[in-house]
């Protein structure tokens, strides 16, 4: 079944295993994450509320100072996160142009032995979740700066007709943003795990469970979580069917 992919001969049943094991982790944690179970929201979930609570109190703040400076320390971890990410990219790079160098590590822990093609395999996994979590960081980088220009959008006048609903998009924005910047973290989570394949199938297997229930923890069954949970705001859902008030109404037949 897999004679014809290059490297399928230098992958042992348990690396394939194990490999398989730490992408379905990564998709099955993303999934459940903004997806959870009725009545067990998760951390990401629940912070929606507090996010759009957020944007209606923004309206009747004055100064705003204090909101801007929230938003840009959020930027500030998107931007030192992305340039992490391209700092480890091109590490990544250059140690999949020498695999000699890990080769050598490898003899002298006495680890895994292996071909060039299989080390520069064990390299390029942990480098697909570091780039798919720049790719993440930059995208939220990006839509905190949209969320940053629909707030300075919202008139100074507390009783505006647009005023609530250009906060809305903004809280909407502001979500859209968080949602990409913890799937990068959950990305270099798993990147880290991807990492103890340097070590053998079975390190890579125990790392990809150990980062599944430390990230599955951290969503469901914190210390954290049970602060949010103490004053958890009301649901403010957005309403697909109605338009904004800032929108023109649509032409009359």
């Amino acid at each position: 079944m897999f004679a014809n992919i290059p490297f399928a001969t230098e992958l042992t049943p348990l690396d394939m295993a194990a490999v398989m094991l730490l992408f379905l982790a990564w998709l099955g944690i993303g999934w459940i994450t903004e997806n959870p179970p009725p009545g067990k929201p998760s951390v990401s979930v629940l912070m929606k509320r507090y996010r759009r609570e957020w944007m209606q109190h923004f309206v009747t703040r004055d100064p705003r100072i204090f909101d801007g400076n929230i938003l840009a320390s959020l930027r500030e971890g998107t931007a030192f996160f992305a340039s992490a990410c391209m700092i480890a990219i091109g590490g990544a790079l250059a140690l999949i142009g020498n695999t000699d160098r890990l080769r050598g590590i490898a003899r002298e822990f006495e680890l895994e032995h292996g071909t060039a093609l299989l080390w520069e395999l064990k390299l390029l996994v942990p480098m697909f979740f570091v780039v798919n979590a720049f790719l993440k960081f930059v995208w939220s980088h990006r839509l905190f700066g949209y969320c940053a220009i629909m707030m300075a959008a919202v008139p100074n006048e507390t009783d505006h007709p647009m005023a609530r609903d250009r906060a809305s998009q903004a809280a909407e924005l502001n979500i859209t943003a968080a949602r990409s910047f913890n799937a990068g973290l959950r990305s270099v989570y798993f990147a880290l795990a991807g990492l103890a394949w340097l070590a053998g199938a079975w390190a890579l297997l125990l790392a990809a469970v150990v980062v599944l229930l430390v990230t599955w923890r951290r969503e469901f069954a914190s210390n954290s979580r049970r602060v949010i949970m103490r004053s958890l705001p009301a649901p403010q859902l957005p309403d697909p069917a109605r338009p904004p008030a800032s929108e023109p109404p649509p032409p009359q037949p």
